[in-house]
């Protein structure tokens, strides 16, 4: 399986809307960066911004970009990348930006246009290429949320395939270009000591933890307009979940995976609002752009059910949040105890008998744990892990590949729309529908009332 372009040419200019933004500083300089090193930047670059800056002033600060991001410097890569660039300034409402666009393309005619702009002015950009036929063989990469909710999903997906054709809209996730979740696909599936225990026969439950150990850094007015559920659980940990529990596709392509995927998340049991617990960290609504009475949630925790052959009754708890005790994802597979407790301890009081444990970040590693008897003549055993680390030193970073796959058109890591419109499904009842937040303590692991979604006896697991 790979993530073959289907013979679809490259595109021959990049367009970055936003390009003086937050996400641009820190993402996507840097991701040029590191292509203009490998060799496989080679198109024009125009920034499009409504900032009152200057070509000058937009390449010093693409340098500091670079610079602060921490790379190894090369300066000729670095002079090429400032060579490429080229800059308009203008309000997206306005006509004359996009005229001016089309004049700064020249005899460019297959752009990709990455709209790395607040969700609010997707749909003005979108209309505005339109209207200078800009979409002609041209693809546009549009970032998360796609989307407050379903409605407005449905709408965004609307507007942009009236506008683009369906293959050439990429909805960025750059959680799925990561290695470890692509190894969560490659690990289930090039296994065959896995299948017969994936399923709600042996499976327990499963937890899945996103955390950060920082706070909004400054985003809070954006940050109010999304919250946790929003920016992280019904994207990023919904595509893991999606991963985890898929069929196996019927033929190798990655449509087969997309199809998969989506089914996952159509069968998904729409969140009621006893499902969920949200917090909010100690001093969120001091941050600047927050509101004094916010209840926008910084933390969340759900129990998720999905309703298939495969894992009826299998229940799936995600949590991710902000100043929380440590920055890791994990995933937790806990599996049943043996059916008969041959031994005292078969069954263990405290965490799950045997689980399989996916680290994603920082490092990438998988763990399988399992009880290994004692010395001496009792039957009594410790939990012991099998412990695989995976290290990439050299891999491709996240946002370099899906930069590369968009102008090669490449769909395989983007999300697709009935997918995108499928989560949205899933936790649009309780958008509004939802509990008060609870405030918690900087550097925890979150309310304690998390708790109360585990079954009676059972613990969130804690990555260390």
């Amino acid at each position: 399986m790979n993530r073959d372009s289907g013979g679809k040419t490259r595109s021959d200019a990049l367009v970055l809307f936003g390009i003086t933004g937050d996400l641009a500083y820190k993402k996507i300089f840097p991701a040029l960066y590191s292509m203009a090193r490998r060799g496989t930047l080679d198109v024009p670059l125009i920034g499009v911004a409504f900032s009152n800056w200057n070509l000058e002033r937009l390449q010093k600060h693409a340098e500091d970009s670079i610079r602060e991001s921490g790379m190894d410097e090369d300066s000729d890569a670095l002079r090429h990348l400032i060579s490429l660039l080229s800059y308009i300034d203008g309000d997206y409402n306005d006509p004359e930006t996009f005229k001016a666009l089309k004049n700064a393309l020249g005899k460019a005619r297959r752009p990709t246009h990455y709209l790395a702009i607040p969700p609010a002015l997707f749909e003005t950009v979108i209309e505005g290429l339109g209207a200078v036929d800009l979409n002609q063989d041209a693809r546009v990469i549009v970032e998360k949320p796609f989307g407050r909710d379903l409605a407005t999903a449905r709408e965004l997906n609307r507007i942009a395939q009236s506008v683009f054709p369906r293959d050439s809209i990429f909805r960025i996730d750059h959680f799925l270009a990561k290695e470890a979740i692509m190894n969560l696909l490659y690990f289930r599936f090039a296994n065959s000591f896995l299948e017969p225990i994936w399923n709600r026969n042996y499976v327990a439950g499963v937890q899945i933890t996103l955390a950060e150990s920082f706070g909004v850094e400054g985003r809070g007015s954006f940050y109010e307009t999304a919250g946790c559920l929003r920016d992280v659980i019904q994207n990023h940990l919904f595509q893991i979940v999606a991963l985890l529990a898929m069929e196996p596709p019927s033929y190798r392509g990655f449509e087969g995976v997309h199809n998969e995927t989506a089914d996952v998340l159509r069968g998904m049991r729409p969140l009621k609002p006893d499902d969920m617990v949200r917090g909010q960290y100690a001093g969120y609504r001091k941050e600047p752009g927050v509101a004094k009475s916010s209840d926008v949630e910084t933390f969340c925790a759900l129990r998720l059910f999905i309703d298939s052959w495969r894992w009826e009754g299998v229940p799936w708890f995600l949590r991710s949040g902000k100043y929380l005790a440590d920055t890791v994802a994990e995933v937790m597979v806990e599996l049943k105890p043996p059916p008969q407790q041959l031994f005292g301890d078969s069954a263990p009081k405290t965490g799950p008998a045997n689980y399989l444990r996916f680290r994603l970040s920082p490092n990438s590693a998988v763990a399988l744990a399992a009880r290994v008897k004692r010395a001496g003549e009792e039957f009594l055993g410790d939990q012991r892990e099998l412990y695989l680390m995976d290290e990439h030193p050299e891999e491709e970073p996240p946002y370099e590949r899906l930069l590369d796959d968009a102008m090669e058109g490449k769909g395989a890591l983007f999300a697709r729309e009935d997918a995108v419109e499928a989560a949205w499904s899933v936790v649009d009842p309780v958008l509004d529908d939802h509990p008060q937040v609870i405030p918690y303590e900087r550097n925890s692991w979150g309310p304690k009332q998390a708790e109360q979604l585990l079954p009676a006896g059972r613990k969130w697991h804690n990555p260390v």
